[in-house]
């Protein structure tokens, strides 16, 4: 496969490509971007208007899909360490196979924000980061092949600071958003003393047909009320109240286990997004976005762990959460309450395995509902090792490629690889690897 690298670096304040530029410390440890990954780079710009700050786009196209049919994006936080981890945001398995699923690609932008800089200088869209944004989908849509990607639709995941920018590019292009997840972040409709530089958003003048859903920690206000993330629920709640009362799509997801990381938050997403894109999607490229149905729809109190379809929901449904369907609710019901969601199917089987002189290669595809937790290495039938030996994971389940504080892979990416030891010591040896994913179950055989 011949290498592809595109950066597109714009000096400042004249627009003109300079591939000279490159990033700087700590934005210069990127990972490949050989297809089908694509990647673009832009400097600050001092035009007013335009974003002052170095961003870069690194973008995955599923490799069997000729025509996209959305682009998923996945939005860090802010400060420097949650700036840095969206270097490896396009690389998730997991988020890849929901991306595959739907013929999207997988977008995942890297601000190179200074720790101390004030981060409305990007989170906000309006700043310049929202045409920015468009302007990379323009130019990697050149690079891929995929020029569609400058008019698709947008499904949207932002964590922190990111779950503010979905936010306001939600209400700002409601046309273009499929579905939006703000985890620990929403917009402002009402002005913030403690925060000046934080500009309020307008509420919309009637409905708008995007599905979204505020995911945050207890400890973000909800039973811890002091510290540094309380503000976040008083916020959600400014920010929820008045939208579902209008009529707007919008549910609450309280992680009784988190504050303002992410944790185990995707085993909620990705089911979310799943069935969000599989009604909102156009049917095919180019068309309009659909609207939800009304009839699978399930309600649930705002401060609440069970949820009741529509139909027998007893309480003001102007002032519930939304949930989309019996599927979503039931995992939601088992998100609030601390408990695993359940999965009883097993995962893809690996593929395309090769041994030579004891290196083990192979490749596989994460499970949609619980991704990879790591492989097992069988040698004529035995387990001899699993691919990561201990896996770990800080902020939730032990996961393949590990987890950064905004979601993301950590860096160096994880390789499906496995050097045998003992190779030379059972020539002709038959290898077989099974994929684990995070709820247990495993593959069941090697083609």
């Amino acid at each position: 496969m011949f290498r592809l690298v595109v950066f597109i670096a714009v000096m400042i304040g004249l627009g003109i490509p300079d591939i000279l530029s490159a990033q700087q410390p700590p934005y210069d440890v990127v990972p490949e971007a050989e297809p089908p990954y694509y990647r673009v780079r832009y400097d600050a710009s001092a035009l007013e208007g335009e974003l002052d700050l170095p961003v870069n786009y690194t973008i995955w196209i599923p490799p069997a899909v000729e025509t996209l049919r959305g682009v998923l994006v996945h939005q860090h936080g802010c400060g420097e360490g949650s700036c840095r981890s969206g270097l490896t945001g396009a690389y998730d398995l997991h988020w890849q196979s929901l991306a595959t699923k739907h013929q999207c690609a997988l977008l995942s932008p890297s601000y190179e924000q200074p720790q101390d800089a004030d981060c409305q200088r990007w989170c906000d869209p309006r700043n310049g980061s929202g045409t920015r944004f468009q302007q990379a989908l323009n130019d990697l849509g050149s690079a891929s092949g995929h020029a569609e990607l400058a008019t698709v639709p947008w499904a949207l995941w932002g964590h922190s600071g990111g779950g503010y920018w979905c936010g306001i590019m939600t209400l700002l292009h409601p046309q273009r958003v499929a579905a939006s997840w703000l985890r620990s972040g929403v917009p402002t409709f009402i002005p913030r003393e403690d925060r000046p530089s934080t500009k309020v958003i307008a509420m919309p003048n009637e409905p708008i047909s995007v599905p979204i859903m505020i995911n945050l920690g207890t400890e973000e206000g909800v039973t811890v009320t002091k510290g540094r993330f309380s503000g976040v629920w008083p916020a959600v709640e400014r920010f929820f109240d008045p939208l579902r009362a209008q009529g707007n799509l919008i549910g609450i997801a309280i992680d009784p286990a988190t504050s303002h990381q992410c944790g185990d938050q995707r085993y909620l997403a990705i089911p979310w997004f799943d069935d969000c894109l599989s009604f909102r999607l156009p049917r095919d490229s180019g068309g309009s976005l659909r609207d939800m149905p009304a009839d699978s729809v399930w309600l649930a109190e705002k401060i609440s762990t069970q949820a009741v379809p529509r139909s027998q929901f007893k309480g003001d449904s102007s002032a519930a959460i939304w949930l989309p369907s019996e599927r979503v609710a039931h995992a939601w019901m088992s998100f609030v309450q601390g408990e695993q969601i359940d999965d009883d199917t097993p995962p893809p089987d690996p593929t395309n395995l090769t041994v030579e002189d004891g290196v083990l290669r192979w490749e596989a595809t994460a499970d949609l509902e619980s991704g990879i937790a790591h492989f097992v290495i069988e040698r004529n039938g035995k387990p001899i090792a699993t691919v990561p030996d201990m896996p770990k994971n800080p902020f939730g389940r032990p996961i393949f490629q590990g987890l950064q504080y905004s979601d993301t892979p950590l860096q160096p990416l994880r390789t499906m690889t496995f050097v045998d030891p003992d190779s030379s010591k059972h020539p002709g040896a038959k290898y077989r690897v099974r994929t684990v994913n995070t709820a247990g179950s495993d593959s069941t055989s090697l083609p």
